[in-house]
């Protein structure tokens, strides 16, 4: 699938909806395992959006209210990554999801190594997770994607000022103000972008 077909998907799918406030599903196509996050759809995500202190994980510093979300995912991602019969592994999420396809790339990379080179990642509007200096951590994060919208406000979150940053590769699509920095976060514009001639 390309980028637009991607966020179509995981903006329709049918999502899985578990105790702690991750929402996730997931499509097998062929040997090809198709997971997606949904973006903030209620109080409890907010919530977690909000809560960006740091907290420590596998020697990292990582955006405590994502984390305890991907935490909850873990038993069920877990089953699925597992799989010995995958040859791919695609991970799309948006906004608050795109943060935990964040973490989700990671954990993907750690525990599948025989497949680190077929694994795909992207973060349509993503915010910010990590934190710090990762030094040699940084290619855990070759094959993740952050899309970003022009100046799409949720892909400035937390602010690079508190230490705050992007892993693998921003790709950078629309026109400057062209939007404002809220209405560029919305799926529907940041769909428009996408289904225009290629230019990222």
């Amino acid at each position: 699938m390309n980028l637009e077909s991607l966020f179509r998907r995981c903006l329709s799918i049918d999502y899985i909806h578990i105790k702690g406030g991750g929402s996730y599903a997931y499509e097998r196509i062929g040997r090809s395992l198709y997971l997606y996050f949904e973006g903030s759809n209620g109080a409890l995500d907010w919530k977690n959006n909000l809560d960006f202190p740091i907290k420590a994980y596998k020697g990292l510093f990582v955006h405590r209210g994502f984390l305890r979300v991907w935490k909850s995912l873990i038993p069920y991602i877990e089953k699925l990554i597992s799989d010995t019969s995958l040859d791919k592994i695609i991970i799309t999420g948006y906004s608050h999801g795109g943060a935990l396809a964040c973490l989700c790339c990671e954990h993907a990379w750690y525990n599948r190594q025989d497949l680190r080179r077929s694994i795909e990642a992207y973060g349509f509007g993503s915010p910010r997770v990590m934190w710090g200096i990762l030094g040699n951590n940084r290619h855990r994060w070759d094959n993740f994607y952050v899309i970003r919208n022009i100046n799409d406000i949720v892909t400035h979150l937390p602010p690079a000022l508190f230490g705050y940053r992007h892993v693998g590769t921003l790709i950078k699509i629309g026109e400057r103000k062209k939007y404002s920095m809220i209405d560029a976060h919305r799926q529907e514009n940041i769909l428009k972008e996408l289904s225009l001639p290629k230019r990222y």
